[in-house]
């Protein structure tokens, strides 16, 4: 062989190796890290050069999935089913793909198929079937613990048959009793740990136990946990991610745009360097939550154009909101107008209408009509918020009633309250005086502004203010509410079922000093004023009205009374006599 031929080989050879090197475990340590693209682009290197790698297949359609890309995935499994009939993992990756359009027969179905192929002792296998049934929605929890418990018993088994346990094994089985929840996330915990005593450097397990901390409502110790993970693994992105998100979260013990920054900026630093369009998502995103609106506005459409149709929804989302926090609202509104009529309304999703509804809800006209059209808009894309979003929180859903009860929509307003409380008791969280209240303020209003009233929404009403007085007994207010709610429904307080209310609610108020609570002492006088008026009883109406007349010495149902009480008391005028 001459030097120039064999300079040729070497130089084959050294680029063989160079996509050899590319294997089925850089891809998986991409997707560890988060960094998606790069794991699709190794996983199609490996395909290339080996297109009967069922592994490459699947793994690079997970990582389209994580990019939002269902087509892209679902042709992936597709392509390696052809490549590759018999495989197992491909067969469960098809049932992730029937899982995500809401078809869970078809699904179950290949899971099944799947398991029964590798009885249910291949791990990838296994962890493929766990992992789409908890992360998807409408997966079978259940199921998916039921399959990574088969593959982790070893019982039974012959020596060659023993499955040997991974920390992934361990980390998926953590993840289906985290998501079945309640008592659940002990055993979620103990999983990550088992798979930390076989690795005691992921990072993944460490952040997992800090989403089961976070799901229990035990926030500073979820904080410590991601802190953690990102110390043990300062190229962890994940960790930073959720560090970022629990920041922007708006819950008062959360919610910190300074924060979001700092732990967005730190995700930046690690992210995908291939991924070029979610860099300028990401840097876009920096400026907007360091409050530099302008300079997330101008990053945002300057990489607009180029974005595909997932991005372009983010930027515009991104670039509305900014416009929206610098006081800009019209031009908030012509963005995500735009992006609305560009991708039609069946392709919004929830974090559109949510953005909407308080975009025009932020709207304000001179103009009482157009007043009304932004209000009506904005109550319509509220509505499809909370019909849209998968998140059952009981914050969301209070921001909703908030929202309603600001327009008026006081029925409405009552019933989103009334759900959040279900949700929390729901969720074994107590309830307090005022939760109640926000329902039966709501409803009664609701009852109230409409001729004739309606006693049915006057009656919730009454039924939340009862649980205002079983909450706070030592406190008037729910006294005072079931009287007004009573006198609603008796409003010439003739049959006198408001009386015990307003009773109970004066011996406690008047202690505390009539000139602080006029108004609402105003009410319940007035309602024993009007009751022993038409009792008759004189004694009585003279207390009653005595001391209406001292908090109001103008009052005209106290001068009414009085004119009437006269008029009674006037002896009948006798007959003129005849004149002869």
């Amino acid at each position: 062989m001459n030097r120039r031929k064999s300079l040729l080989v070497a130089l084959l050879c050294a680029a063989s190796g160079s996509v050899m090197a590319q294997s089925v475990q850089d891809g998986l340590k991409d997707l560890y890290y988060g960094k998606n693209l790069s794991a699709k682009q190794t996983f199609e290197k490996v395909i290339a050069a080996k297109p009967t790698e069922d592994k490459a297949y699947y793994y690079m359609g997970i990582a389209q999935l994580a990019m939002e890309d269902v087509a892209g995935a679902t042709a992936t499994f597709q392509k390696g089913l052809q490549a590759v009939p018999t495989s197992a993992l491909l067969q469960a990756g098809m049932g992730r793909i029937d899982l995500i359009k809401g078809d869970a027969a078809a699904a179950k179905a290949k899971f099944e198929a799947a398991t029964a192929a590798t009885q249910g002792r291949d791990g990838d296998v296994a962890r493929a079937i766990a992992d789409a049934n908890t992360e998807v929605k409408g997966g079978d929890r259940a199921y998916a613990l039921t399959v990574m418990d088969k593959l982790l018993n070893n019982e039974g088994r012959r020596k060659r048959e023993m499955y040997t346990a991974t920390p992934a094994d361990y980390i998926e089985q953590g993840d289906a009793y985290r998501y079945l929840g309640g008592e659940n996330g002990g055993k979620a915990i103990a999983a990550y740990e088992k798979a930390l005593e076989l690795d005691a450097n992921s990072a993944e397990a460490v952040m997992k136990q800090g989403l089961v901390n976070y799901n229990a409502r035990l926030k500073a110790e979820a904080v410590a946990d991601w802190t953690k993970a990102t110390n043990m693994d300062p190229n962890y992105a994940p960790a930073f991610n959720e560090l970022f998100l629990f920041y922007t979260t708006p819950k008062k013990d959360q919610l910190s745009w300074e924060k979001a920054a700092e732990y967005l900026e730190k995700y930046m630093a690690i992210a995908d360097p291939a991924d070029k369009t979610k860099n300028e998502y990401l840097a876009a995103s920096v400026a907007f939550f360091k409050k530099d609106y302008d300079g997330a506005i101008a990053k945002g459409q300057a990489a607009m154009a180029g974005a595909n149709e997932i991005y372009k929804n983010k930027f515009s989302l991104l670039v509305g909101d900014a416009y929206l926090q610098k006081g800009d609202s019209l031009n908030a509104k012509k963005i995500m107008d735009d992006y609305a009529q560009s991708v039609g309304e069946s392709k919004l999703d929830s974090s559109d209408y949510k953005l909407l509804s308080t975009i025009y809800l932020r709207l304000k006209s001179s103009d009482s009509a157009t007043q009304e059209q932004y209000t009506d808009k904005a109550l319509a894309y509220l509505e499809k918020f909370a019909s849209s979003t998968t998140v059952k929180d009981p914050d969301t859903y209070i921001q909703i009633a908030e929202a309603l009860k600001t327009a008026r929509k006081y029925e409405q307003a009552g019933d989103w309250y009334d759900k959040a409380n279900e949700l929390r008791l729901a969720n074994k969280e107590q309830l307090g005086a005022i939760d109640y209240f926000n329902v039966g303020i709501n409803y009664y209003y609701a009852g109230v502004n409409v001729s004739p009233y309606d006693t049915a929404l006057i009656n919730k009403s009454d039924i939340a203010f009862q649980k205002v007085i079983e909450e706070k007994p030592e406190l008037g207010t729910g006294y005072y509410w079931r009287g007004r709610a009573n006198f609603a429904k008796d409003p010439q307080a003739q049959s006198g079922i408001a009386k015990p209310f307003y009773d109970k609610y004066i011996e406690i108020t008047e202690p505390l000093g009539t000139d602080k609570n006029k108004s609402t002492l105003s009410f319940a006088y007035t309602y024993e004023l009007l009751y022993y008026y038409f009792k008759e009883d004189k004694a009585n109406v003279q207390i009653w009205a005595d001391k209406l007349s001292a908090i109001d010495p103008n009052n005209i149902t106290v001068k009414q009374v009085r004119e009437n009480m006269a008029s009674r008391e006037k002896p009948a005028a006798k007959p003129a006599a005849n004149k002869k």
